[in-house]
């Protein structure tokens, strides 16, 4: 596998204050500045030391969050506090001592975009355990949170959003519940989706559909999984997945328009024969599924339902619709 790492250019900070350092220009958009435990740092001086425990052990717990500009010249940033929330749940599933509230990693995220002038973009929130003790057991490393922000466009790839994706079946399995923290946003789960996703890249495809410990279908790499048949929407029960916050959005949106919203476990020769599928997930937003497994889904393209949630949903996350205002964490740069 390619590595990720690559020598691209020097920027004029780093010439002047790092000269042995170097950082891939092309590999993503950055911004100015970055809050790490409570200040405002330039981007490129935001490090922690080499034998930080979650670098070695994956001990970090993260979020996900996507900021949008809206129609009134405001921004706001989509189901904020849910999210915040979620990662102060993933920390005490994971047993960190997190410092912060999720009240101020939301105040936090909301300086961060005003200070990087950022109206629309990506929000990573990101708690770890430091630099200290080294082997599993952390004692007394302290747990240190970072939140960046930059500019991210389409997840899958463009025109993914509108033509839909092709995505297999991974040989990899989605974790047990008593293996990993199912329900908590750590890191340290992600190596089972990075698997997963590099195998379903390197074989062609966009994305992975991971199966459970009993064989039915659980999630992708990083989205929750829909499909649909007969008009009514299924998706996958919290047995083995994390819950998405994008998947409660969705769930939601569709039975308030009328839908059939049903939690129920199926088989991957279920997916085969729905009408329609679609991926959700703060990257992904609603992404079609046109393919899995060299099988064509419904028509090979998105469905009516599929469509009617997808402009559903980017209407709400714009501030369109008013009566899910609640959702929306405003912000103005």
């Amino acid at each position: 596998m390619r590595s990720i790492f690559v020598i691209c250019m020097e920027s004029e900070y780093i010439k002047q204050h790092s000269p042995d350092a170097y950082f891939c220009e092309e590999s993503m958009q950055t911004t100015q500045f970055i809050w790490f435990d409570g200040k405002m740092v330039p981007w490129y001086q935001a490090r922690i030391h080499v034998l930080t425990h979650a670098l070695h052990y994956g001990s970090a717990v993260f979020e996900g969050m996507r900021a949008y500009a809206c129609a009134d010249g405001r921004s706001s940033v989509f189901r904020l506090n849910d999210h915040c929330a979620r990662l102060v749940n993933s920390a005490k599933i994971m047993r960190f001592d997190l410092p912060y509230t999720a009240a101020r990693i939301a105040e936090a995220c909301l300086e961060t975009l005003k200070a990087n002038k950022l109206g629309e973009g990506y929000v990573r929130p990101l708690s770890f355990v430091g630099y200290g003790e080294m082997g599993v057991f952390p004692r007394d490393n302290p747990v240190q949170t970072i939140i960046a922000v930059w500019p991210w466009g389409s997840y899958l790839g463009a025109g993914a959003l509108e033509n839909g994706i092709r995505v297999k079946t991974s040989s990899f399995t989605r974790m047990h519940a008593n293996t990993l923290m199912t329900k908590a946003k750590a890191s340290g789960n992600y190596i089972n989706s990075i698997l997963a996703k590099v195998e379903a890249r390197e074989d062609g495809y966009d994305e992975a559909v991971m199966l459970d410990a009993s064989g039915f279908v659980s999630e992708a790499s990083g989205e929750n999984i829909f499909i649909v048949r007969d008009g009514i929407i299924k998706t996958t029960p919290w047995t083995s997945i994390l819950g998405g916050i994008t998947r409660d959005t969705v769930m939601r949106l569709a039975c308030d328009l009328g839908y059939t919203v049903e939690e129920q476990q199926f088989t991957r020769d279920e997916f085969y024969i729905a009408d329609e599928a679609f991926l959700t997930g703060t990257a992904a937003e609603l992404t079609p599924i046109h393919e899995l497994d060299r099988r064509v889904i419904g028509a090979g393209q998105a469905g009516p339902v599929t469509k009617r949630l997808q402009a559903e949903f980017f209407n709400v996350v714009r501030g369109g619709n008013h009566g899910y205002d609640s959702w929306l964490g405003w912000y103005t740069v």
